[in-house]
């Protein structure tokens, strides 16, 4: 499998996880224990001079004053490619009845060189209809009954492109919804299935439109168990490390979504 595929199925299955601490479908390997920090070695027995020891504590005490870095402290941050999404302590969106469009959504898009193999929206009730919203179900923990607002199916290829065959068509779903009981929970959510499984690719807050960076968030897997936190403008609760889905971000230098189907929600 490329390094580039591999990024991606990390990524897919790290956004797995949401309000009330789903599971990703993709495990991660357990995290290796840390090596235990070496300490000083024990002094020798045999008595040493007066002058020796005074030596040895003068080095002591320049070693505990100087100011070289903190080794721990060099390495990268890993959220330092991630977009500028902040932390916020109240619930997030006005719970206020969301937005609704003027005019009903199309239920179909015609083929196009940025959405090779146009789109539809499954008719309600239907397996295509409810596979997504169950991904979204279990990614965030959220109950009651869903509004969809609207709804795309698309399919095309991985990003970055790949000739495996089972990275050679995956399945989207777009959907615009918000839970009936509870208005703060309000969003847009990109659903994506492959071979090995189904997974919650990104989120944007519910009052954005198309496919624009830094609107579209995903969710790196965090090896260190990140307790979920509120972002703003989103719905629920997330862990990992969030990152601009549309650019690329927080170690995946690749777009989200190819060129192939970004035209897949123009005008959404």
């Amino acid at each position: 499998m490329s390094s580039g595929a591999l990024a991606r199925i990390r990524a897919f299955g790290g956004v797995v996880r949401g309000v009330h601490g789903g599971r990703n479908a993709i495990k991660e390997p357990r995290e290796r224990e840390a090596p235990r920090p070496v300490g000083f070695r024990a002094m020798s027995a045999r008595r040493r001079s007066v002058a020796t020891l005074a030596v040895l504590l003068g080095l002591a005490l320049v070693a505990c004053t100087d100011d070289a870095p903190d080794p721990g402290a060099t390495g990268t941050n890993p959220t330092s490619t991630s977009p500028p999404v902040e932390t916020e302590s109240d619930p997030g969106p006005s719970p206020t009845p969301p937005a609704m469009p003027e005019d009903p959504p199309a239920t179909s898009g015609p083929v196009a060189t940025d959405c090779v193999n146009g789109w539809e929206t499954p008719k309600a009730g239907s397996g295509p209809f409810t596979s997504p919203l169950g991904v979204i179900r279990r990614a965030t923990g959220v109950r009651g009954d869903l509004v969809v607002v609207d709804m795309r199916m698309f399919e095309g290829p991985e990003s970055p492109p790949s000739d495996k065959g089972y990275l050679l068509n995956v399945e989207r779903w777009y959907v615009k919804l918000y839970a009936r009981n509870d208005l703060t929970f309000q969003g847009r959510f990109l659903v994506e299935a492959r071979t090995f499984g189904q997974g919650l690719a990104a989120v944007a807050p519910y009052d954005t439109n198309g496919f624009r960076s830094p609107d579209w968030i995903g969710f790196q897997f965090d090896s260190a168990g990140q307790e979920p936190r509120r972002y703003e403008g989103l719905p629920g609760e997330w862990s990992g490390v969030p990152y601009d889905f549309v650019r690329g971000g927080a170690g995946l230098e690749i777009p989200g979504l190819p060129d192939e189907v970004v035209g897949c929600l123009s005008a959404t």
